[in-house]
C-alpha cells in the first residue's frame, strides 16, 4: 500500500466513489471500540469503529485497528508503542461518546466517564468492558486519511455478560437473536426472564421468585442481577421481559409502574457520636467521610441531595458493593447515605450499625416495575408483576403509561416479611 495515495486532486468520478463508499459502509454494523494507550507519550484514547482480527495463526495473535491522522491518538499508540482495544457493550455508548469528542470532556478528563485498570502492558483498560485486547504494535502504515495499526495481542479480557454495541445506519443499536428464546422445563409453566438493579436485588428477588416458583415448579426462570444501564439495554433487545429497578433515567419506550417510595437515610457505626441523635441533618455530616455506594444511579441520586441544600460532601471511598459499603461504615471508615435497607443492623464481620432518618424533607427514590412499551406481557409476566404488586401492597396497576401507578410507601428491609 502507498501512503501518497489521495494526494492529487480527486476527479468528479472519485469523488462520487467515495460518496458511495461511506454510503455503503455506513449500512455495514460494526463494533464500538476505544482504543486507549499510555506511557511516554501520555495517556490517550479514541473511539473506531474499525478494528478487525488479522489472524489467530500468528506467534501471537494479530488484530488491527485504524485511527485518523489528524488524531493525536496516534502519535501517542506510535511513540507508547502499545494499545488496548476497549470493546463496549451496549450499555455503555456514554463511553464511546465521550472518546469520540460528543461530550464536553477533553484531553485526560474523557477518562472519568468510567472506571480502569490494566493489564500486561499498561494500556488502560475499561474495568467491565465485553471484551479487551492488550496490544503492542508490531507494524502501521498509513492509507490516505487514516493510520493502519498493528498490534500482536499480549493479554485477553472478557467480561463473560450483556451484548456488545454496535454502530450501523450512523446510529448505535444492539443485536437481536434471530432464534426463539430456550424451551422451559416441563414445558407446561412458560419461561421467564427477570432483571433487578443489584443494590436491592437481594431484599427483593428472593421473596418474589420463592413465590412465583411455588406456584409454577417447572418455570424456566432466568434472573438477571446487574446494573440500571445494562437491565434497559436487556429489556429493549427483549433479554429480559420484565425489571426491578430505580425511577432514574428511564424514558418513554419504556412502561412504568410505580412499586413503593424509598426513604433515604444515614447509616452510622454503633458508637459514632451521630447516631445519639434521632434524625441526622446533612449539614452535621460536612466534616465526616462518606463512603459512597459508587453505581449509578444510586451514586448519583445520593449526591443530589448535598447538592440540594448547597452542599458538598467528603468522599472518602468509592464503593459499588452494598455490603462493602456497610461493612466500611462499620467499622468506622465514614457513613454512607442508603435508601435500602438489610432485616439486621449487623456486617458481614459482626460490627453493628445504626439507621437515623435525615433531618427535614428531603427527595425520596421510587422503586418501580419496567417494561418494554412496545410489547404486551406475557402472562408468566403478567403473574409476575401482581407478585410485585402484592409484596409492596399496591392495589390497582397502571400499566398503560410511563409512571402512571401510585407510589406505595416502602419501609426499607421490610419488603421480605
Amino acid at each position: 500500500m502507498s501512503g501518497t495515495r489521495g494526494k492529487s486532486p480527486p476527479t468528479p468520478t472519485q469523488r462520487a466513489l467515495r460518496q458511495q463508499f461511506l454510503l455503503g459502509m455506513s449500512h455495514a454494523a460494526c463494533t464500538v471500540n476505544v482504543v486507549t494507550t499510555d506511557g511516554v507519550a501520555g495517556r490517550h484514547g479514541v473511539t473506531v469503529s474499525a478494528m478487525v482480527s488479522v489472524s489467530a495463526d500468528t506467534p501471537q495473535p494479530t488484530l488491527l485497528v485504524c485511527i485518523h491522522h489528524l488524531s493525536p491518538v496516534i502519535a501517542a499508540v506510535l511513540k507508547n508503542g502499545v494499545f488496548c482495544v476497549n470493546v463496549l457493550r451496549d450499555d455503555q455508548a456514554h463511553i464511546s461518546d465521550n472518546f469520540a469528542g460528543r461530550s464536553s470532556a477533553r484531553g485526560a478528563a474523557k477518562f472519568d466517564c468510567t472506571a480502569w485498570t490494566t493489564q500486561l502492558t499498561g494500556a488502560p483498560r475499561v474495568v467491565d468492558s465485553l471484551v479487551a485486547f492488550d496490544c503492542r504494535v508490531t507494524a502501521s502504515e498509513r492509507v490516505g486519511s487514516h493510520y493502519v495499526v498493528f498490534g500482536s495481542v499480549q493479554d485477553i479480557f472478557v467480561g463473560g455478560t450483556g451484548a456488545p454495541l454496535i454502530y450501523a445506519n450512523r446510529a448505535y443499536g444492539v443485536p437481536r437473536r434471530f432464534h426463539q428464546r430456550r424451551s422451559p422445563r416441563g414445558g407446561a409453566a412458560g419461561a421467564l426472564a427477570i432483571g433487578c438493579y443489584q443494590v436491592f436485588a437481594p431484599y427483593i428477588v428472593p421473596a418474589l421468585v420463592a413465590r412465583l416458583t411455588k406456584l409454577h415448579p417447572a418455570i424456566d426462570l432466568t434472573v438477571v442481577e446487574s446494573d440500571q444501564e445494562h437491565l434497559i439495554a436487556s429489556l429493549r433487545r427483549s433479554d429480559t421481559e420484565i425489571a426491578l429497578l430505580y425511577d432514574f433515567g428511564l424514558s418513554a419506550d419504556l412502561c412504568v409502574e410505580h412499586l413503593a417510595e424509598l426513604v433515604p437515610y444515614v447509616l452510622l457505626a454503633e458508637g459514632h457520636p451521630l447516631a445519639a441523635a434521632s434524625s441526622v441533618a446533612l449539614e452535621d455530616l460536612m466534616q465526616e467521610s462518606l463512603v459512597l455506594l459508587d453505581v449509578e444511579p444510586s451514586r448519583e441520586y445520593f449526591l443530589s441531595l448535598f447538592r440540594d441544600r448547597g452542599l458538598e460532601p467528603q468522599i472518602g471511598y468509592r464503593l459499588r458493593s452494598l455490603e462493602m459499603v456497610r461493612g466500611f461504615v462499620g467499622h468506622g471508615l465514614g457513613y454512607s447515605l442508603l435508601a435500602t435497607k438489610a432485616a439486621n443492623n449487623m456486617t458481614y464481620d459482626g460490627r453493628a450499625l445504626v439507621a437515623r432518618p435525615l433531618t427535614g424533607a428531603v427527595k425520596n427514590s421510587r422503586l418501580v416495575l419496567v417494561t418494554s412499551s412496545g410489547r404486551s406481557m406475557s402472562a408468566m409476566a403478567s403473574e409476575f408483576a401482581e407478585h410485585c404488586r402484592a409484596l409492596f401492597g399496591v392495589n390497582h396497576a397502571h400499566p398503560e403509561g410511563h409512571g402512571k401507578a401510585p407510589p406505595a410507601q416502602y419501609a426499607p428491609g421490610e419488603a421480605q416479611s
